[in-house]
C-alpha cells in the first residue's frame, strides 16, 4: 500500500490511499482518520485499507481524484519519536579523513543514533525556511521506517515484523552549528531543523525484492538546482533497520508512530556521487586540500527520488526550495 496525508487545516491531516503509480488518490479517513491512528490500530485497519488500495489500482473507484503532492503534509506530520542513525560507514570514514577526527570506537558493532525533533515534519513541497545562510544549510537524503509498538528488548530477529511503513527523508542539517553541539555530548538541537518527507509512505511489500535484509535496495537520486548530485544505493547500510530498531529498544519501549532513519545514504564508490553537501566537501578536502562546494543559499532548489527497477516512483519526489524564515517573534 501507499499512504499519504492530505493537508486539511488540522495538525495531523487526513489519511489518503495513493495508487501504485502515484496518479490517483482516495480518502481513507473513514477507515482511519490519520496515519498515526492507522499505525496504532494496524491489525484492524490493514485489511480494509488493502482492499480499497486494490480497488484504487484497478480503476473506477468512486471518489478517487488526481494525486497532487503539493496538497500533502508529511505522511506522518508529527511523530511520537524521531530517531536517526548514521549507518553508512563510508560517510563517517570520509568525515574522519577530511577533518582528521579519531575513529569512533566500536562503530562497526554498535549503531550511531540520535534523538531528533519529530513534532514538525515538512511535506514534500513545503519550503525549507531557515533564518540564516551562515548556518551552513545542507540536505541529507535518507530512508526511514515507521514502526508499531515495539517491546523493550526486541531482538533484531523480531524487529522487522514491527516495520509497517517505509519512507524517504530529507534530514536538513545546519553544518555551522553542529560542531559545538557534538562536542557537548548532549546531541543536536539547533543543528537539526525540521526534516522533510517524500509524498507517500509505503508498505515493505511495495519494494518486493528490493526490501531485503532490512534495507531499501534502491538508489536515491538527488539533484541540486536542477543538476545531478548523486544516486547512492540504499543497500550499502552497514546496519539494517532491524538492527536499528533493536538498538533503540534495548532499554525502552518504542510506541507506535516512532520513525527511525538510516542516516545519509552513502557509498564507497565515489562515482555515484553523494546525498549531502558535507560529504562532497569532505571529498574535496581530501583530494584538493580545501572544500570547493558551498552550502545551500536562499532560492536554491532540491529534488530527491527513489524509483523501482521498472522506473515506477516509489515514494514520490521531495521537491523543495530554501527560503529565509520570517520570525513572528518580535
Amino acid at each position: 500500500m501507499k499512504l499519504a496525508t492530505l493537508a486539511d487545516g488540522s495538525r495531523d491531516g487526513r489519511l489518503l490511499l495513493v495508487s501504485r503509480d502515484l496518479t490517483r488518490a482516495v480518502n481513507a479517513a473513514d477507515i482511519a482518520p490519520t496515519l498515526q491512528a492507522a499505525i496504532e490500530r494496524w491489525t484492524e485497519v490493514e485489511a480494509p485499507l488493502q482492499a480499497r488500495y486494490q480497488a484504487l489500482n484497478g480503476g473506477g473507484l468512486p471518489g478517487a481524484f488526481g494525486f497532487d503532492p503539493a496538497q500533502l503534509m508529511a505522511p506522518l506530520p508529527r511523530a511520537w519519536q524521531w530517531l536517526d542513525g548514521s549507518c553508512f560507514l563510508s560517510h563517517g570514514e570520509l568525515m574522519q579523513r577530511a577533518f582528521n577526527l579519531a575513529p569512533i570506537e566500536g562503530v562497526e558493532h554498535t549503531p550511531l543514533m540520535y534523538q531528533g525533533a519529530g513534532d514538525d515534519f515538512l511535506g514534500p513541497r513545503q519550503p525549507i525556511a531557515l533564518p540564516s545562510e551562515a548556518h551552513g544549510i545542507d540536505f541529507e537524503g535518507e530512508f526511514a521506517v515507521l514502526v508499531d509498538d515495539v517491546p523493550m528488548g526486541c531482538t533484531a530477529e523480531q524487529a522487522l515484523k514491527h516495520v509497517r511503513l517505509v519512507l524517504q527523508v530529507n534530514d536538513v542539517s545546519l553544518r555551522a552549528l553542529a560542531p559545538r553541539e557534538m562536542k557537548t555530548g548532549f546531541g543536536f538541537i539547533q543543528a537539526k531543523s525540521s526534516s522533510s518527507f517524500a509524498p507517500v509512505a509505503i508498505t515493505p511489500d511495495e519494494l518486493a525484492e528490493d526490501w531485503h535484509e532490512g534495507r531499501v535496495q534502491r538508489p536515491l537520486e538527488v539533484s541540486w538546482n536542477g543538476k545531478w548530485f548523486g544516486h547512492p544505493h540504499g543497500g550499502a547500510m552497514h546496519f539494517g533497520f532491524h538492527q536499528l530498531i533493536a538498538h533503540a529498544a534495548l532499554t525502552r519501549r518504542l510506541h507506535a508512530g516512532t520513525v527511525i532513519g538510516s542516516g545519509t545514504v552513502s557509498n564507497a564508490d565515489r562515482s555515484v556521487g553523494s546525498a549531502c553537501i558535507s560529504e562532497r566537501r569532505a571529498i574535496e578536502m581530501i583530494e584538493h586540500g580545501a572544500a570547493r562546494t558551498g552550502f545551500m543559499r536562499f532560492g536554491d532548489t532540491l529534488r530527491m527520488e527513489a524509483r523501482s527497477r521498472d522506473g515506477t516512483p516509489l515514494f514520490g519526489a521531495i521537491e523543495q526550495q530554501v527560503v529565509q524564515a520570517v520570525s513572528p517573534c518580535v
